[in-house]
């Protein structure tokens, strides 16, 4: 049975840092793509970066380049969404996903996305 559970978000001040954890069970993490989601209130969901199977290539939404890192621990089935420099329209829920297939591309479309966590809030305010 797959499944996300995500963690580590919360209130920060505009300019500081948060590190998300996607914990994954029931399949391999190495072997899939995954990806980092946000929603705000009122807003559709985005892709915000992604993390390839095996070679762990990354790529990110251009609004949180430089200061989004996307990472994998293989040992612990995890993916990890280093934020830092956050700022207030950062402010969202925010959901890890997988696709059915394993080394599927699935690049930053939550279409092609087909497991979901619960999602964790980040809230960026003074």
């Amino acid at each position: 049975q797959v499944q996300l559970v995500e963690s580590g978000g919360g209130l920060v001040q505009p300019g500081g840092s948060l590190r998300l954890s996607c914990a994954a069970s029931g399949f391999t993490l190495e072997d899939y793509y995954i990806g980092w989601f946000r929603q705000a209130p009122g807003k559709e969901r985005e892709g915000v970066a992604y993390i390839s199977s095996i070679l762990g290539i990354t790529d990110y939404a251009d609004s949180v380049l430089g200061r989004f890192t996307i990472s994998r621990d293989n040992t612990k089935n995890t993916v990890y969404l280093q934020m830092s420099s956050l700022k207030p329209e950062d402010t969202a829920t925010y959901y890890c996903a997988v696709p059915l297939h394993p080394h599927t591309t699935a690049a930053l479309k939550p279409a092609l996305y087909d497991f979901w966590g619960q999602g964790t809030q980040v809230t960026v305010s003074s």
